[in-house]
This record gives C-alpha cells, structure tokens and sequence, in this order.
C-alpha cells in the first residue's frame, strides 16, 4: 500500500500549485476587465443580447473567484481530518457555479421572451461592436495563458475553466454577428432571438457540469475505459495471475484505485509486497495523481478451506 502514513504538515507551494493558482487568478481578472467594459457598453447600447454577454461575465467572476478559492482548498495536503484530500470541494464549488447559472439563464429567457413579443431599438451598434472585439481578443489570450498552463500543470479545475472561456468567444462572436446584422438590415428582433439562444446554451453547459460534479461527490467509478487500462496494465506483470475487487473514484485532480491481486501462492510475504509495489508503479505511470490501495491474494484462493477463503472472489 503506496503511502500509508503521511505527514500533514504544511508543505512548501510546487510549481504545479503556483501555475494553476496563476491561471485561476488570471481568470478572476479577466472577468473582472470585461464586466467593467461590457456595464458601460449596455448602457449606452440598451442591447439584451449584450445584457447576456454581460451577464455571462457575472457568472465568469463568480464561478473564476469560487475556482480560485476551491482550488486553494483542493490543493492542500490531506490532514488529520481529511485522510483523502480536498479534491471534492471543486465540485461543491462546481454545484453553486450550475445554480448561479441556471437561475441567470431562467432570467435572461423571460426578458428575451418579453423583447420577442415587445421588440425595442438598439442603440449605438458600432459601440456593441467594439466591445465584441475587445472581449473575443482578451478571452483569447486568457485561453493561451491557460493551454500554457495545462501543458505545464493538468488541473481539472483550470481545464473545465478554460472550456468555459472557449465558449464565451463563440458567444461573444454571435453578438457580434448580431450587432453587424442590425447595423446593416435593422432586424432588432435578431437580439432578443440570440439571448434567448445563448440563455439555452448557458442551461445545457450548468447540465453537464452539474452531471459531472454529482458523478465525483456520489463516488462514481471512473470510466469503462480508464477501468480496462488499469486492468490491463495490472496484467502487464509477469507475477499477476489475475486481479479482482477493483474500485474506483476521484476527487479533483487526485483517482483512488483500489485492487486485489493474485499472485503465486508459494511466493514469500517480501516478494508479494516488491511485486506489490512494482504493480502500484505501473498503474502510476497511467495515473500520476493516483493514490493505490493494494491487496495480495493466493491465486487460487476460492478452492481453499472457508476460513482462508472467506472472502471470496469479487468481481472486476
């Protein structure tokens, strides 16, 4: 077993920690920027469609601040009350990121509807215009900054965050085509149309996430196809007769695996426990953040007497 006793003492930041604290701070900031620009282009626009894109750089802060503050807690070393780490509190994070979301988007869809029924001008175009660029251009390098960072530091956390901004460009590009659009043929009804639309994509994003961070919190396994890799890269080792009772679950950036192997039943305890740790390696190399739980088992062992064999085989 991989690190049974640890010690929980504050450890000095990696530069994992430092990378991905970065990227969430610049996230913060970038919202931050684009909020400050977007208040006062809705002001002199009156346009609902960049009211959503404004809005969505509401929900950008708030759900980039939680980021930063749940990876501060997630990336803390486990302590004496937490054995397993704080990777789950990312998705509690992520939890009151979908509520935030849906609610705002119930908002937006109600006004859309109203603007539908009740269509108003849009004022100043060119200034929503200007805006859409300067927005599209800072979220683009937000984006670069955080693929840099993804290549340096695989963060769950900023990975999810950068997908986010990835879809605020496409956003921001459709209010520019709908401020381009009104400009040239007048048809205000394409800005309510649009945050309607956005309002749905919105609801459909806080969905999948909010699927995602009920997956990690009920402890669900970890896909078909990670399982297969494990089991295969298990069967790798000359020594393993066979594997079983492998449980899965992850929690933030770290996976728990646990197994059962079956090994020759005349090797000595020493060589079952450096086959043991040879195994946990393999399956490291596939899952770097992993922490490997590991059981040795005769092969064989439902053909011995009950009270060695007790508990039975389970099942992969």
């Amino acid at each position: 077993m991989r690190a049974a006793e640890k010690s929980y003492q504050t450890l000095p930041q990696t530069p994992y920690q430092r990378l991905v604290k970065r990227a969430a701070l610049a996230s913060v900031l970038t919202a931050a920027t684009l909020i400050l620009v977007k208040f006062a282009a809705y002001l002199l626009t009156d346009s609902l469609s960049l009211l959503t894109t404004l809005v969505d750089s509401l929900l950008d802060i708030a759900a980039s601040i939680l980021n930063l503050l749940a990876i501060r807690l997630a990336l803390q070393p486990a302590d004496h009350e937490h054995r397993f780490g704080h990777g789950k509190i990312e998705s509690l994070a992520a939890l009151g990121q979908v509520l935030f979301i849906s609610s705002s988007s119930i908002i937006l869809l109600i006004e859309a509807t109203s603007r539908l029924l009740s269509p108003q001008s849009v004022d100043n175009p060119a200034i929503g215009v200007g805006v859409m660029i300067f927005s599209i251009i800072l979220t683009l390098c937000l984006i670069i900054y955080q693929r840099r960072t993804l290549q340096q530091a695989a963060s769950i956390a900023i990975k999810a965050d950068a997908m986010h901004y990835v879809g605020d460009v496409m956003t921001n590009a459709a209010v520019l085509g709908a401020f381009v659009i009104i400009a040239w043929k007048g048809w205000i009804w394409v800005d309510p149309l649009l945050a309607a639309s956005i309002a749905i994509y919105f609801m459909t994003v806080a969905w999948r996430v909010g699927r995602e961070a009920v997956s990690v919190l009920i402890d669900r396994e970890l896909s078909d196809a990670d399982r297969q890799k494990i089991i295969a890269c298990i069967y790798q080792h000359p020594k393993v007769r066979a594997v079983h009772d492998l449980r899965t679950r992850s929690a933030g950036q770290h996976v728990f695996i646990q197994y059962h192997l079956e090994l020759d039943p005349a090797v000595s305890l020493l060589e079952a426990h450096y086959i043991s740790d040879q195994v946990e390696e393999m399956v490291l190399a596939l899952f770097p953040n992993a922490e490997i739980i590991s059981h040795q088992d005769p092969a064989g062992i439902e053909g011995m007497p009950p009270e060695l064999a007790q508990h039975g085989l389970g099942k992969v």
